[in-house]
């Protein structure tokens, strides 16, 4: 049989108004004739090397900080926006002075408040790496900017991986992959922090099972989850949805291989060095209202008892859990599994106690795969940017000696711009998944590309009613 010539890809500008208007700048919508995607030039490249380009500019609005303001005071590194907690940590927790993280204890001259890495294993190993690959000996740049400029230089990999899974995930539709490449607030936090290596490995989960691989899947998985936690979440929706179609086999390959794999990883550091691995979930326990979270504008305004936060917090997750589980097993047609890992992620961080900016990253790659509608996505991006410069100011205010920066009534509005975005593209993935139609993904008469076993499979349970006539009587009975 001779081979078939594969799909077209979709182009955003033939169905996507928004797309087809910021075209303009590289000249115009592009023709019908026009030959997309052979060759060198596929989508999925040309999608990483804009990621790599605006990486690049992400790394120089950092560049006032790397040349003086994470050593020339606090102030400067906040009315700059060019923070980062990598080459803090450097010192601060104890890869300057050769500290093994978990292992060694961290001396109070380094950390007041923390005795041990307060980080995942993964996370911690990659930090202990990007340490190794840093002269100690330098003097200008510092070790500080250049443990920051190793660490960019391995989270660029990680972005460009994400960049190239998320392109592929949908293999139709690979130039979805540019609303990550070029979300503006991928570009300025990508470096804050490391979740970009929890976000390389979730990526590579979903890309696995959207090609039809459970265990390579939840391998992926489960390192991710060992990296940040956020991943874990995933897995609700992938039982759910498992559960809907009748494909539990699956999940479970996908539960095991995620298990096995965050077991793999952690099992050692739990054995050898228990004080140091558990500090991580002791924190994140423990941690009090903090920065970015609508709990600190109810503490900011109420007099709300801060210990009970976390059970409010607690309780408003696991009600928001309950609706997407609702949603997952009620809707008409079952919902993609881009569409419930967003919003699963999505109502963990709205009510979080805190939200750091580069939690956005969590998100982008989902809502890339979950909305791809460029209107909606910088809808919400917007937000996120106002509130990466609103935190700062706010920063700024509260511990510059000027008082100079945002005062707490413009931070709690930054706050808001963030959590109305953010809210904004959930309800628009629940009404595409109780409508379909709206749904750009399904229609062109996709089911869900990125489903894998997923993908055109009959449900076999749902908590929808149906009318079903019993035999020989007008009547009828719910299911």
């Amino acid at each position: 049989m001779a081979p078939t010539n594969p799909p077209v890809p979709v182009r955003p500008t033939t169905h996507d108004e928004v797309a087809a208007a910021g075209s303009e700048v590289i000249g115009g919508p592009v023709g019908r004739r026009a030959a997309v995607g052979r060759g060198w030039w596929h989508p999925a490249r040309v999608v990483v090397l804009v990621m790599i380009g605006m990486f690049a500019l992400g790394m120089v609005q950092k560049l006032p900080c790397y040349t003086d303001s994470w050593v020339g005071g606090p102030t400067a590194q906040y009315t700059q926006a060019c923070y980062s907690d990598i080459p803090h940590l450097y010192y601060g927790r104890g890869f300057a002075d050769g500290l093994i993280p978990y292992f060694d204890r961290i001396p109070e001259t380094l950390s007041p408040d923390k005795a041990f890495l307060e980080y995942p294993v993964l996370t911690g190993l990659f930090m202990e790496v990007a340490a190794w690959l840093t002269p100690s000996g330098a003097v200008d740049p510092g070790p500080g900017q250049l443990y920051w400029l190793v660490n960019a230089g391995m989270l660029l990999a990680c972005a460009a991986i994400i960049a190239a899974c998320v392109a592929r995930t949908h293999r139709h539709r690979p130039w979805d992959g540019l609303l990550v490449a070029l979300a503006p607030a991928f570009a300025l936090t990508a470096t804050i922090n490391w979740d970009l290596l929890a976000g390389a490995l979730t990526c590579g989960a979903l890309l696995m099972w959207s090609r039809s691989r459970p265990l390579a899947a939840g391998v992926l998985l489960g390192l991710a989850t060992a990296a940040k936690l956020y991943p874990l979440l995933l897995l609700g929706p992938l039982f759910l949805l498992c559960w809907r179609a009748g494909r539990l086999h699956a999940f479970g390959s996908a539960l095991l291989g995620a298990a096995g794999a965050w077991l793999v990883v952690n099992g050692p550091v739990m054995l050898l060095a228990w004080e140091g691995w558990v500090t991580f979930y002791a924190f994140s326990e423990e941690r009090p209202v903090d920065f970015g979270s609508f709990w600190l504008i109810l503490a900011q305004r109420t007099d709300i008892p801060l210990h009970s936060v976390n059970t409010y917090a607690t309780a408003l997750t696991l009600l928001g859990f309950a609706g997407i589980a609702l949603l997952a097993l009620r809707a008409p047609h079952r919902p993609r599994l881009a569409q419930l890992a967003f919003l699963v992620v999505a109502v963990f961080i709205l009510t979080n106690k805190v939200y750091s900016p580069q939690y956005v990253l969590w998100l982008i790659p989902l809502a890339a795969l979950a909305r791809p509608r460029w209107r909606d996505f910088l809808i919400w991006q917007a937000g996120e940017v106002l509130y990466f410069f609103g935190i700062w100011m706010y920063l700024a205010h509260i511990t510059g000696e000027s008082q100079d920066g945002l005062p707490v009534g413009g931070y709690q509005l930054a706050i808001a711009a963030h959590l109305l975005g953010t809210l904004y593209l959930c309800v628009m993935i629940v009404r595409d998944a109780l409508r379909p139609d709206h749904d750009v993904i399904r229609r062109t008469g996709s089911d869900d590309p990125g489903g894998g076993v997923l993908d055109g499979a009959a449900d076999v349970f749902t908590l929808r009613r149906r009318r079903v006539a019993a035999a020989g009587r007008g009547v009828s009975r719910e299911t």
